[in-house]
């Protein structure tokens, strides 16, 4: 990160965390402005079901830990297939922690960030460093003039096509689906969170939040090794650490890489539009939603941030016509994945063979 970046960084998090962003006023206003108020009215946390939620998913999460390791004097494959809950568990508390840094879990700010940094521990996130770099995503998602913070990267077609060979063949690696859900999640998690990459000249914060995490990690591993050995510790914590990670990316990529997102430029884009229309509703079965703590209702969570996952499902039951806008169902979902670059005159993301036109546009 440039150090011009590093400023706009801190000026972004200043003005924006656990705060919603002003709401634009007469050319920026449209649909999405009329949401705002109504959905201000479910931003009030409920203490006793943030207690009551948390409780439920940290003694599921360490039942599931226990089970692994009693499965493993059965048969391996026996753990690997709890490692599957397992890893559903560990995206529920990183939603828990990502409510945190909205400042949305609990009314009181030093309260969200002793259980965000205590989480951080579980889901090997730096909470300081990534709730800055989340806070401008928030402030930044479908702005192609600010793209490059806590987003997925994505060139425009022009972009890409104006590049040379070699960037044209990195840029595809990286959208490779088995670069992008598989290896770069457990580099991300495992040796990129270790450091405070994109924050290292962003003073004493970014360096105490990831060292101090680093070190509650070990201390955590230290004993549950000491409890069950260092090989049974291995093998139930990898699977769960690389499945939680794959699952938390694929849902991040699902959130905004829809065919009719929308990406603009800096005069054309405002935060309400960019969060209604560039965030998706990823309708899932019940028992999904439930360990994904509905983190699928992301047009919502992203035009009042500060709404706790418990009420994102109530906000869709008493607001039915949200559900219609940029519905996406799982089989849907697996037809995004091909999609790569973002085509200004066609206003939708395509993937590499449609903007070389090796056939023509879907409807």
């Amino acid at each position: 990160m440039s150090p011009a970046q590093e400023k706009r960084c801190a000026r972004l998090t200043r003005d924006l965390l656990l705060e919603e962003r002003p709401a634009e006023t007469a050319a920026g206003a449209s649909e999405a402005r009329r949401w705002l108020p109504i959905l201000a009215r479910y931003r009030e946390p409920n203490a006793m079901r943030g207690w009551l939620e948390l409780g439920i998913t940290a003694a599921a999460l360490a039942a599931t830990w226990a089970a692994m390791w009693w499965s493993l004097s059965v048969s391996y494959w026996l753990c690997l297939l709890l490692a599957i809950p397992g890893a559903g568990l560990v995206v529920r508390v990183f939603v828990i922690q990502h409510d945190c840094g909205h400042g949305a879990y609990f009314r009181h700010r030093a309260l969200n960030d002793l259980l965000g940094r205590a989480l951080g521990v579980v889901t090997l996130t730096p909470y300081d460093v990534w709730k800055r770099a989340h806070a401008i995503h928030h402030a930044t998602s479908g702005n192609l003039n600010r793209r490059g913070v806590g987003d997925i990267t994505t060139l425009t077609v022009r972009e890409y096509q104006s590049r040379p060979f070699s960037q044209r063949m990195a840029y595809r690696l990286y959208r490779n689906p088995l670069i992008l859900f598989v290896v770069g999640p457990a580099y991300m998690f495992v040796l990129q969170h270790r450091l405070p990459i994109g924050f290292m000249r962003g003073g004493a914060t970014p360096w105490l939040s990831a060292m101090g995490t680093n070190a509650m990690i070990g201390l955590a591993a230290t004993g549950l090794i000491m409890l069950v050995g260092l090989w049974p510790f291995l093998l139930i914590q990898a699977p769960l650490t690389l499945l939680a990670a794959s699952m938390g990316v694929w849902l991040f990529y699902v959130q905004h890489q829809f065919e009719n997102t929308t990406w603009e430029k800096d005069g054309e884009w405002n935060v309400s539009d960019a969060a209604l229309n560039g965030s998706s509703y990823y309708d899932l079965p019940a028992v999904l939603r439930w360990f994904t703590a509905s983190i699928g209702v992301h047009h919502v969570h992203h035009l009042c941030s500060r709404i706790p996952f418990y009420r994102l499902q109530q906000v869709m039951s008493d607001h039915p016509d949200l559900a219609r806008v940029h519905r996406l169902t799982i089989a849907q979902s697996l037809k995004c994945v091909p999609l790569a670059l973002w085509d200004e005159d066609r206003r939708r993301l395509v993937s590499f063979a449609e903007a070389r036109g090796d056939r023509a546009p879907r409807a």
